[in-house]
């Protein structure tokens, strides 16, 4: 019987410019959100309070995603054989169910704006919320690099690029109120905010939760990862194949193989091991049985 284990760590390479992508997203949102959040007080504005507010839960999102990078980064030792990686989950999901406490808060206030729609200076709003496409857009681009091998930093960038959408929807709104005098489109512009926020914090919802059970990762074709191995020169079968996320840059895989009879295990383990990891496994554990020894 041969073990094979390898342990990649994918963090390296992504730790500087992350610092600094995440650096320059949180300076510019933070000085943002402080601005909006006084125009919105100044012109009596639900929909750039709304848009602050979720410029600042953003601001947490990052927050979070930074620290929850670094804890993926953790050491093992005899009590946490896998660090603290697992937190780097939990980091996203209270990032999810902090989000969803935003739109609550959101939809209260805007339901309340219709009722008492009070009177809004649209051109304000409008080049207060037209900043707002600049900080989203520039701080989506920093994280755009980094954005596919890191679900806290995909969030981000998701975030961030949701707000310039956002922000264009409060651009809009502005118009209209200035031409029409219409006040009841800054709350109604409000809860469009909050169904963009809603969906977007479902998504991420469901993919921590799914992480936080040991799910196979999204992106990961496990049926396509089984039939590789299978199909892996020497191998003869593949059984107890497990897929899991250890943080939310690493995946893990273990599995047993039973090789053929003139085929040398460590040498299979070996090259499969490589392929594996091509195929975006970090840390893999093979057993291997050749096939004439019973079990």
């Amino acid at each position: 019987m041969v073990h094979f284990h390898h342990g990649h760590h994918g963090y390296g390479s992504l730790s500087a410019s992350l610092n600094v992508a995440y650096g320059v997203a949180m300076a510019l949102n933070l000085c943002f959100v402080a601005a909006e959040t006084a125009a919105g007080f100044l012109f009596d504005s639900t929909g750039l309070l709304s848009d602050a507010g979720h410029k600042l839960t953003d601001v947490f999102s990052l927050v979070i995603a930074l620290v929850a990078f670094r804890l993926a980064k953790s050491p093992s030792d005899v009590r946490f054989t896998y660090g603290y990686r697992k937190t780097s989950v939990l980091m996203s999901f209270f990032n999810a169910c902090l989000l969803l406490a935003a739109v609550c808060v959101i939809v209260a206030e805007s339901i309340k704006k219709i009722g008492e729609p009070a009177e809004i200076n649209g051109a304000a709003v409008s080049w207060t919320a037209g900043a707002g496409i600049l900080v989203s857009g520039a701080s989506a681009f920093v994280l755009m690099r980094s954005r596919s091998r890191d679900i806290n930093t995909k969030a981000a960038f998701l975030h961030m690029a949701a707000d310039a959408l956002v922000s264009v929807g409060v651009v809009l709104s502005g118009i209209i109120i200035s031409v029409t005098g219409l006040s009841v489109i800054d709350p109604v512009i409000s809860l469009v905010i909050a169904a963009v926020i809603l969906f977007n914090t479902v998504k991420l919802l469901s993919e921590s939760v799914r992480m936080l059970i040991d799910a196979v990762p999204d992106g990961v074709d496990y049926d396509g990862i089984r039939k590789m191995i299978a199909g892996y020169p020497g191998v003869e079968s593949v059984s107890d194949l497990r897929i899991w996320p250890v943080s939310v840059v690493e995946t893990a895989l273990t599995a047993h193989l039973e090789i053929a009879e003139d085929a040398a295990p460590e040498t299979v383990a070996s090259g499969l091991h490589q392929a594996l990891k091509d195929a975006g496994m970090d840390i893999v554990t093979l057993e291997c049985k050749r096939k004439n020894i019973v079990r």
